[in-house]
């Protein structure tokens, strides 16, 4: 026998909805009693973007089963930091670690490096990879594929409304409320290995000529061993932190 629920998205919650169906209550129609998060996966929404859930007007769980005419109300994240007195689905989760980008986001990765998050990335990786290392390290998953939110392995993450890497780089700051943690400098681009300072004879041979003459203060990386110094990019991607840290 088919029953039905009402369910009724708030906040940016609705972005993964179809217009007609946001800031509405959606009929949901089921059979059996499946769990409150597959009914909310199956109309869209994947659930790492989801904090709280109330069937009529009682906090539960992701597992909670579906009844008959239940009247469900789901909350983005944001309304934890709106009011943290109420029961959090993400306050009991382990605090996220880090992040893990999906194979098309290159460039926010080594923005987010930049900053100085730790950021694992890879342009081959796998769907099921970025999932296993999300459960592994209890990463922050950042991706445009909302199916891939949908994993179950996936506590933390959030899907890029953007298409632009300084606006996808904004998001992500204010979305997990991070501006008063940037480190800037302090991660390789490429590997995103921590950068120790060494001396300059220690890397000389890695030096091009004017830079052996001109530069004395030098960090490298220890897992790819490339150097950074305060060459003439360095000014820009100064200007480039003040801003995001502004933004």
């Amino acid at each position: 026998m088919t029953e039905w629920a009402n369910f009724l998205f708030y906040g940016n919650l609705n972005d993964f909805l179809r217009p007609r169906e946001r800031n509405t209550c959606i009929r949901y129609n089921f059979s059996g009693a499946p769990a409150v998060k597959d009914a909310i996966e199956a109309i869209g929404i994947p659930h790492p973007e989801v904090d709280r859930i109330l069937i009529n007007n009682t906090p539960v769980v992701f597992f909670q089963p579906l009844h008959p005419h239940d009247q469900v109300e789901v909350y983005p994240a944001w309304h934890r930091l709106l009011h943290a007195e109420t029961y959090s689905l993400q306050a009991q989760l382990a605090p996220a670690n880090g992040f893990v980008l999906d194979v098309h986001l290159g460039k926010l990765a080594r923005s987010l490096r930049l900053l100085g998050f730790n950021t694992c990335y890879q342009n081959n990786y796998t769907d099921k990879e970025i999932a296993e290392i999300a459960a592994r390290d209890n990463r922050r998953v950042l991706t445009r594929d909302v199916g891939l939110l949908k994993q179950k392995k996936i506590n933390w993450g959030y899907w890029l409304r953007s298409q632009h890497t300084q606006e996808q780089l904004t998001e992500v700051l204010a979305y997990f409320n991070l501006k008063r943690q940037l480190a800037p400098f302090t991660r390789c681009l490429e590997c995103n290995g921590e950068l120790t300072t060494v001396t300059k004879e220690s890397v000389w041979e890695l030096l091009p000529p004017k830079t052996r003459l001109f530069f004395n203060q030098f960090y490298q990386c220890p897992n790819c061993r490339r150097v950074y110094w305060q060459g003439s990019h360095f000014e820009r991607m100064q200007e480039f932190v003040t801003h995001i840290s502004k933004a």
